[in-house]
C-alpha cells in the first residue's frame, strides 16, 4: 500500500507543533521571575493569557483551566497547518479528513457538556422536540455543526491553494509571453516573485489566521452555550 504524501506533511506539522510546545514549556520553566523575560517568553505568556481570558469569559474560570490547553493546541495546529504552504508543505487542513477529525473532537466536547448539565434523559428527549416527527431533522442538526466547521476550514484553505496554483500558472505564461517579446526563450517564471508574495499574504497568512480564529471561537462559544450561567461564576 502506498502512503499518501499528505500523511508525511501532517506528521511534519504535528511534530513541529509538539516541538514548539515542549520548547516553550522549557523556556518558561527556565525563566527567572526576577529578571526581564526574553521576547520569546513574553510572546508565549501574552498569547496564553489572551486565550485563557477569552475562554474564561465564555466558560468561567473553572472550565477555562480545563479547556484552555486544548484551545491553545487547536490554535497552534490549525494556524500552522493553514500557513504551511508558505514553506512548501501541503496544508493538512486542505485534507478533509483532518478538518473532520478536529471538528469531531469539538463536537464530542459539546455532547459531553450537554450530557453533564442536561442529563441523559433530557439529551435523548431533545431529539423528539417539539414533536416526534422532527427526529430526523434533529439528528441532522446534531451533526450539522461538526460538518459545517470542517467544511468551512477545508473549503477556504483548499480554495486558497487552488487560487495560488492558478496564479503560478498564469505568471508562468506571462513570463514566457514577456520573454518572447524580446526574442528570449526561457522557462523561468520571473513574474511570480513580483506578484505571488502579496497574494500569499492574503490566501495563506490572512485567510489562515481568520479561519483559525473562526474555528477556535466557534469551539469556545458552542461549548459555553451548553454550560449554565450559574456554573460560569
Amino acid at each position: 500500500m502506498q502512503i499518501q504524501t499528505t500523511v508525511f506533511h501532517i506528521a511534519i506539522v504535528t511534530a513541529v507543533v509538539g516541538f514548539l510546545i515542549v520548547f516553550a514549556s522549557k523556556k518558561i520553566d527556565q525563566a527567572d521571575p526576577m529578571q526581564k523575560p526574553s521576547i520569546f517568553v513574553t510572546i508565549v505568556i501574552s498569547f496564553v493569557t489572551m486565550v485563557l481570558n477569552t475562554v474564561k469569559n465564555s466558560l468561567g474560570e473553572k472550565k477555562a483551566k480545563i479547556l484552555t490547553p486544548y484551545i491553545l493546541v487547536l490554535w497552534m495546529y490549525i494556524f500552522l497547518s493553514n500557513i504551511s504552504g508558505l514553506f512548501g508543505i501541503e496544508s493538512p487542513t486542505s485534507n478533509f479528513s483532518v478538518t473532520v477529525l478536529l471538528s469531531f473532537i469539538t463536537w464530542v466536547l459539546i455532547q459531553i457538556t450537554i450530557f453533564k448539565y442536561s442529563g441523559v434523559k433530557a439529551y435523548f428527549k431533545s431529539f423528539f422536540e417539539p414533536i416526534p416527527v422532527m427526529l430526523p431533522m434533529n439528528i441532522i442538526g446534531k451533526f450539522s455543526t461538526m460538518l459545517s466547521m470542517a467544511l468551512r476550514v477545508f473549503g477556504n484553505i483548499t480554495c486558497g491553494s487552488i487560487m495560488m496554483q492558478l496564479v503560478y500558472m498564469g505568471t508562468q505564461g506571462l513570463s514566457k509571453a514577456i520573454a518572447g517579446l524580446f526574442g528570449a526563450n526561457t522557462g523561468f517564471n520571473f513574474m511570480a516573485p513580483m506578484i505571488a508574495p502579496f497574494l500569499h499574504l492574503y490566501f495563506d497568512l490572512f485567510a489562515g489566521f481568520i479561519q483559525t480564529l473562526v474555528f477556535v471561537t466557534l469551539t469556545i462559544v458552542l461549548i459555553g452555550n451548553e454550560i449554565p450561567d450559574t456554573e460560569k461564576n
